[in-house]
C-alpha cells in the first residue's frame, strides 16, 4: 500500500488549513467532545460554515449534501478538522449514523436524514448501552413492541454522548424476546423530543457532562423509522460500531497532543541550560527522549492503522477486524500518551487549566481521566482483542 496522499490531495489539504485558521480563534484548543455550554454555539456556527463549503461529508454524494469526492478527499479533511480540534456537531451524524443509514436506509430514510446531517442542521445520539448490557450488548432489555403504525419503546440506555444537545437519536431494542438474543434486536431513530424521551446527566470522572442516560417511557416510534428489517438490527447496529471504531480522527487528534508534549519538553529543555536552571528537566538525563522517541513511532503505527481503514473504505469495504485493530490500538496508546505527558510535565502536568500555573490549559490533567473511559467505549479492549482473534486470526472461541 501507498500510503502517501496525491498532489491534488495535498493541494486540497493546504485549503482545509488555510480555511480553519482563518475560522477558529487563535487560542481555540478544545477537544471535540469538549464542548460545553459557552462554546456549543460557536461550535454549532462553525458547522454551518463546513456545511457551506460542502465539507462535513465531501464524500457523499450530491443529492445527499455532499460534492462526491473520492473518499481520501474525506480523510484529510476529517485528518486536518481533527489536528486543529476544530468542532464539528455533525460528528456522531457524519461518522456513525450517515454511513449506517446510506448502507440499509431506505430511500426516504436518506431523503430525510442524510441532507440533515451535511447541513448541520441535525446533531445525533447514540442509544445502545445499557445499565445491565455493555460490553455483552446482546443482552440489551429496551423493548419495543408493535401497535399499529408505531413500535412503543421502553427502557434506559446510558453513556449516550451529547443526547442533551442532540435532536435525534439511532438506538437498538428488542423486538423479540423468544428469539435468540443476537437474532431478536432492531435498530430504529426518533426524535429526541417525541413524548416519553427524556434525558438525565451522567458527569464523568473529569468532572465533565458529556455522557447521559436516556429514558425511554412508552415512546411511539413509527414503523417508517425502523432501519433495515425487523429482528436484524444487531448486525446493522454492528456495522455502526465498525464505522466508530475506524473513525481517522483520533489518531490526528493524539497526534496534535503529542507535538505539543514535544514542544513543552524542548521549552524545558531550554531552560535546563539557562544558568540557576540546572534543576529544570533535561531530557537527555531524565529519560524523557528515548519516552518521546517511543510515543512518535507508535503515533505513526496509529495512524498507518487508521489509513488502512481508510483505504478499504475507499474501495468500498466495509472493515471488521481492521476497525478493531485500529481502535483497540488508538484507546491504550491514548492512555500511554496521557500517563506520559503526566510524567514528563511533573506537579504542573496534574494542574487543570483553573490554575494560573496549568500548562496547555491543562490538557494531560484532563486527558488522564478522561483517557480511562476509552479503552471501555465502543467495545473493550478485550471485546476488540476477541474480535481480532476470530475474525482477522481465525481462531476458535475458547
Amino acid at each position: 500500500m501507498d500510503y502517501r496522499f496525491s498532489d491534488e490531495e495535498e493541494s486540497f489539504r493546504a485549503e482545509v488549513r488555510e480555511f480553519l485558521r482563518s475560522e477558529l480563534p487563535e487560542d481555540w484548543d478544545f477537544d471535540p467532545f469538549e464542548l460545553t455550554e459557552d462554546k456549543w454555539d460557536f461550535a454549532r456556527d462553525f458547522t454551518k460554515k463546513l456545511a457551506g463549503k460542502g465539507w462535513v461529508a465531501p464524500a457523499w454524494p450530491q443529492e445527499y449534501g455532499g460534492q462526491g469526492m473520492p473518499y481520501m478527499k474525506q480523510v484529510v479533511l476529517s485528518e486536518e478538522i481533527a489536528y486543529h480540534r476544530a468542532p464539528n456537531t455533525s460528528l456522531i451524524g457524519v461518522t456513525y449514523a450517515g454511513p449506517t443509514i446510506i448502507v440499509y436506509g431506505n430511500d426516504d430514510q436518506k431523503k430525510q436524514f442524510l441532507p440533515g446531517i451535511t447541513s448541520g442542521d441535525i446533531v445525533w445520539c447514540q442509544g445502545y448501552s445499557e445499565p445491565n448490557a455493555g460490553s455483552d450488548l446482546a443482552s440489551l432489555q429496551t423493548r419495543a413492541v408493535k401497535d399499529g403504525d408505531d413500535y412503543i419503546i421502553n427502557g434506559t440506555k446510558i453513556w449516550s454522548s451529547n443526547a442533551h444537545k442532540a435532536n435525534w437519536c439511532f438506538f437498538l431494542a428488542r423486538t423479540d424476546t423468544k428469539a435468540p438474543k443476537h437474532k431478536g434486536i432492531s435498530y430504529f431513530i426518533t426524535p429526541m423530543d417525541a413524548p416519553g424521551v427524556s434525558v438525565r446527566p451522567l458527569v464523568n470522572m473529569a468532572d465533565e457532562h458529556v455522557f447521559n442516560e436516556i429514558i425511554f417511557d412508552n415512546v411511539r416510534v413509527p414503523v417508517k423509522y425502523l432501519v433495515g428489517e425487523e429482528n436484524r438490527g444487531w448486525y446493522i447496529g454492528m456495522t455502526t460500531l465498525d464505522f466508530e471504531r475506524s473513525n481517522i480522527s483520533t489518531a490526528a487528534q493524539y497526534r496534535r497532543t503529542f507535538e505539543q508534549l514535544v514542544e513543552y519538553a524542548k521549552e524545558q529543555g531550554a531552560r535546563s541550560k539557562e544558568p540557576g536552571n540546572e534543576s529544570a528537566s533535561n531530557g537527555s538525563k531524565d529519560g524523557t527522549q528515548a519516552k518521546l522517541a517511543e510515543l512518535a513511532i507508535e503515533n505513526q503505527v496509529g495512524r498507518y492503522l487508521s489509513y488502512r481503514v481508510a483505504s478499504m473504505q475507499s474501495r468500498g469495504q466495509i472493515p471488521n477486524y481492521e476497525s478493531s485493530a485500529a481502535k483497540v490500538y488508538h484507546s491504550e496508546y491514548g492512555q500511554r500518551l496521557a500517563g506520559a505527558g503526566l510524567q514528563i510535565m511533573g506537579m504542573h502536568g496534574t494542574l487543570r487549566e483553573e490554575s494560573k500555573h496549568a500548562r496547555m490549559r491543562g490538557r494531560f490533567a484532563r486527558t488522564y481521566l478522561t483517557s480511562l473511559g476509552s479503552t471501555i467505549a465502543a467495545g473493550t479492549s478485550e471485546i476488540q482483542r476477541g474480535i481480532i482473534a476470530q475474525r482477522g486470526l481465525g481462531l476458535s472461541r475458547i
